[in-house]
């Protein structure tokens, strides 16, 4: 913080990347607590929107031919649809709505986030913890249900050798508790760590030698993370399908 303050008072460049992770209150300058309104209330909020436009007021029509709308959220459908199916089963179908919201969710979140003066809310690990926990509790939950004490034979590898089953029962048991912690941390790092870059190469553009490099280095790494956006939501979405088809056939 020293060496920060002392290059700005001394004219040097001084970059500050993480100050547009703040979490900040809409309305006034007071701490933010439990029910506080904040700049990632508003984000998610649109996000939500975003899909809620997409999916049901974009399809609203069921026309023949369709609108540009109707033809995005019938890609987006089909894509998520098959990805399910592909991996979870026909078993896993039925939860579909679930990862469909969950897809379009973390895509309009990242996508949003790329909005000059926006902010990212999958950024912070508490949302993407909050929906990786939310995967891990259902798909547990579903893997009792379904499957009842049988649903243990996820962690007991019977395949391998007596000796060495008790050690990579133990070995799959902290893996399984562990993936809320990667799924959310996957997430949330991913995005904090491009957005973090774009605004360290913004501070250099202020510099009149390297400014032409300096904004062509932040218009490349925009185009990559628009594709960083869609990759996230993706892997997001798969490892859930994932998860999913372990909790429906917990047979090694």
């Amino acid at each position: 913080m020293a060496t920060e303050e002392y290059g700005a008072e001394e004219g040097g460049l001084s970059i500050h990347p993480m100050d547009q992770f703040e979490v900040k209150p809409l309305f006034g300058d007071g701490d933010v607590g439990m029910f506080t309104v904040t700049n990632v209330t508003l984000w998610m909020a649109l996000a939500v929107l975003c899909v809620v436009l997409l999916l049901v007021v974009g399809t609203r029509g069921r026309n023949v031919v369709p609108t540009r709308a109707q033809s995005v959220a019938e890609l987006a459908y089909g894509f998520v649809y098959k990805m399910v199916e592909d991996v979870s089963g026909k078993d896993g179908v039925k939860y579909f709505p679930y990862i469909m919201t969950l897809f379009l969710f973390i895509l309009f979140a990242n996508t949003l986030g790329l909005i000059p003066m926006s902010f990212t809310t999958t950024s912070h690990i508490a949302v993407t913890a909050v929906m990786a926990f939310a995967v891990f509790f259902t798909v547990t939950a579903i893997g009792f249900i379904k499957n009842g004490a049988r649903f243990l034979e996820l962690f007991w590898v019977s395949s391998a050798p007596l000796a060495l089953r008790p050690i990579l029962a133990v070995i799959e048991l902290i893996s399984y508790f562990v993936r809320p912690v990667s799924h959310s941390v996957r997430l949330a790092g991913a995005i904090m760590a491009g957005h973090a870059v774009m605004k360290v190469f913004a501070g250099f553009a202020a510099i009149a030698a390297v400014a032409p490099l300096a904004i062509g280095g932040m218009v490349a790494i925009y185009g990559l993370e628009l594709l960083v956006a869609f990759i996230q939501a993706y892997v997001f979405t798969i490892l859930t399908c994932v998860y999913l088809k372990d909790a429906l056939h917990p047979h090694h």
